[in-house]
């Protein structure tokens, strides 16, 4: 879930290239501000990916607005999308917006306001929300709707069992999940889609008539059976037609790698990365000249696509996570080395395991992240950036991981949202979610 962060400026510098800008540092991020900033200073932090309300924006001046003579006399934010982004400026990167703690006291006492406190909304009116390009009830993917046969009416099909995909949330932010001795792996974070398949208990409820209920006292017909289904983030695949991208075809293969394979009771967890068909990637293209960096459009091109190494055409799954639930419902968390030995005897990729060690500090975790970060895909041959890293935090009883992306990933991102009338895949579930 995205959300603002109150916290205090501890590092401060001036700018390199701007006489009236400094750089302050906020969770390990740098982030331009004007010269009224001042280390000590209390202030709401907002990450790249969200959007600010109409009313909060507009309460401090942020978006962009023109005079008589067309002279901005606003900020910077685009008047109707208001979301933040990666930038460069001179030479600096800024990776979010940091506003005086004070940009608050309308909504609420920012003295009750404790460092590290996350924020949405605030006395009931909404502060910031995630960034969903198009997410307007006409935007594609904003809901699904399912047309069953009246066959289908007759019964209800649920799967108890089957669990959707836990949202990753920020490494920047978890600084407390961490313990000294903890066992950290540090994985490969991949741009791709969401896919989940289990061999998991399917509980069928036919209908019986009103007639039969009210003459013959019966109720309706229940069974349980096991069966191997598969699902999207958020989504349940009845069959492989329609979804996002008018088919699903592309991810029966990985459902049928499965079948016979699977012990009843496991889940499977992975990406699927490259191509849908011949002609449309999984994960949106974008220009990299819209990045204004030569070194970067030297490194990678004039273009950037998702590929992975893969054919246009191709696909490949990486799986990063497999749980076991009795019949009881109580479910086990595969640690990474036997989730890995389980893939080798499935016969499916894990994905790359990077680091392995002993937590100690939270600089030295955060260093050996960025030693991964910002470099070109091994995957795919360096024909892209990395997205970033996942860190799995492996001897906890539960799934408990964070993720860090790549400054230029963050800036690619930035650039597919802006130029995107509608959300990708992951954020179109996002939104079915919000709707329902």
């Amino acid at each position: 879930m995205y959300c603002g962060y109150i916290t205090t400026i501890k590092e401060l510098r001036k700018h390199s290239n701007a006489d009236r800008l400094q750089c302050a540092t906020v969770f390990r991020s740098n982030v331009i501000v004007d010269m009224s900033c001042y280390e000590g200073q209390r202030v709401v932090y907002f990450p790249v990916d969200g959007q600010l309300s109409e009313e909060f924006a507009a309460d401090n001046n942020l978006v962009r607005k023109k005079d008589k003579d067309g002279n901005n006399i606003g900020g910077y934010l685009d008047p109707d999308k208001r979301n933040i982004t990666a930038i460069k400026l001179r030479g600096e990167k800024s990776d979010g917006l940091v506003l005086p703690i004070e940009v608050l006291s309308k909504y609420t006492d920012v003295a009750k306001l404790s460092d590290g406190e996350q924020i949405t909304s605030l006395d009931g009116r909404e502060i910031c929300r995630k960034y969903i390009p198009g997410s307007g009830s006409t935007a594609k993917g904003s809901g699904y709707r399912t047309v069953r046969s009246s066959k289908e009416q007759d019964k209800e099909v649920s799967y108890p069992f089957f669990v959707e995909h836990i949202d990753t949330a920020q490494l920047a932010f978890n600084q407390d999940a961490f313990r000294p001795g903890d066992t950290i792996y540090i994985t490969r974070k991949l741009h791709g889609s969401s896919f989940r398949t289990a061999n998991t208990v399917v509980v069928t409820k036919r209908k019986r008539p009103a007639w039969m209920k009210r003459l013959f006292h019966m109720e309706d017909k229940v069974s349980e059976d096991y069966s191997v289904v598969s699902g999207t983030r958020r989504t349940t695949l009845r069959d492989f037609d329609g979804g996002f991208y008018g088919s699903n075809a592309f991810r029966k293969k990985y459902q049928d790698m499965f079948v016979g394979k699977l012990p009843k009771g496991f889940e499977v967890f992975g990406e699927i990365v490259g191509w849908v068909n011949e002609t449309t990637p999984i994960m949106p293209r974008c220009s990299n000249s819209k990045v204004k960096d030569k070194e970067f459009t030297k490194l990678y091109g004039k273009e950037t696509v998702f590929t992975y190494g893969c054919e246009p055409g191709e696909n490949d799954c990486y799986i990063y996570r497999i749980t076991m639930t009795n019949p009881e419902g109580v479910r086990i968390e595969l640690p990474t080395e036997e989730t890995k030995a389980w893939c080798e005897r499935l016969g499916v990729k894990y994905v790359p395991i990077l680091d392995k060690f002993l937590y100690t500090t939270w600089d030295d975790l955060n260093q050996r992240c960025e030693a991964f970060l910002d470099v070109p895909e091994p995957l795919a041959n360096g024909a892209h950036v990395v997205e970033g890293v996942v860190v799995r935090i492996d001897n906890r009883p539960s799934f408990t991981a964070y993720k860090t992306k790549s400054w230029s990933f963050k800036v690619l991102e930035g650039i597919i949202k802006d130029s995107s009338e509608a959300p990708d895949m992951e954020e179109s579930e996002e939104l079915k979610e919000e709707i329902q």
